[in-house]
């Protein structure tokens, strides 16, 4: 049994992923930054007893830390870190040149960069510091985005955030990888989380099937299953990689 900390885990793929680690017989602390219901909903819903319920700020730096600090307290230990919370590209943070005013510009990039990439580095700097004093092998996995290599053209901000996330996750395998410490991302591409569920319903719904050539666009659980796969210790030697998740939607070279 491990102790796994996931972030952004009130719906959507992050509560699949705590989900999926739970009916491995795994503790999981779930995280939220202001949906304290969806998270208890999350919670209630994992197999398995000893769980835990974290809230904290990610782009306040002592938030972050204070977010491990009390995964630590409740569950004893952390084995894994699933960085999944982010700031996603929604109506109100749309953000192109030639449109958006320079105030509404560099706001977007700052509450992006600030939660996206600077607090996945402070949540993975704490983690790690708590695998290294225990000894102890242990996994990072990142929740990164198909857009950090296609472009987000209405969104650069998200795009360029979670790119930095990749580059941060290679860095970090690195300088972990001699402490046992594996550290990789997964991209995903479209997913059917609730809050995309009206945008499926609608007339863009069709084009964001045909994105794909399976005709459809990925699921929570699919992407969870890739994370689970990730953190263990048989993937352990895929350490610095990144993991498409788009369903052949977008292929890199």
């Amino acid at each position: 049994m491990s102790c796994i900390l996931v972030t952004g885990a009130s719906g959507g793929i992050g509560a699949a992923v705590a989900r999926r680690f739970a009916a491995a017989g795994n503790r999981v602390a779930v995280h939220y930054g202001s949906n304290r219901a969806g998270a208890q909903e999350t919670l209630a819903s994992l197999d398995g007893t000893g769980h835990a319920l974290v809230s904290g700020d990610l782009a306040d730096p002592d938030g972050a830390a204070s977010i491990v600090a009390s995964a630590l307290q409740q569950l004893g230990s952390l084995d894994v870190l699933v960085a999944n919370a982010a700031v996603a590209p929604s109506p109100e943070n749309r953000h192109v040149i030639g449109e958006s005013t320079y105030a509404e510009w560099s706001t977007v990039f700052r509450q992006m960069v600030d939660v996206n990439l600077l607090g996945t580095a402070n949540l993975a700097w704490a983690v790690a510091s708590h695998l290294i004093e225990r000894s102890a092998p242990g996994a990072i996995v990142n929740v990164g985005s198909r857009g950090a290599f296609r472009g987000e053209p209405e969104f650069p901000a998200y795009a360029a955030s979670k790119a930095g996330l990749h580059a941060l996750g290679q860095s970090l395998a690195v300088a972990l990888a001699p402490h046992s410490i594996s550290v990789t991302s997964v991209a995903p591409g479209f997913v059917a989380t609730p809050r995309q569920l009206e945008k499926l319903e609608s007339d863009q719904g069709d084009a964001l099937r045909a994105q794909s050539p399976f005709g459809r666009v990925g699921t929570p659980e699919e992407i969870a299953e890739a994370v689970f796969w990730l953190a263990s210790p048989e993937a352990a030697w895929s350490s610095g990689s990144i993991l498409d998740a788009n369903g052949a939607s977008y292929l890199r070279s």
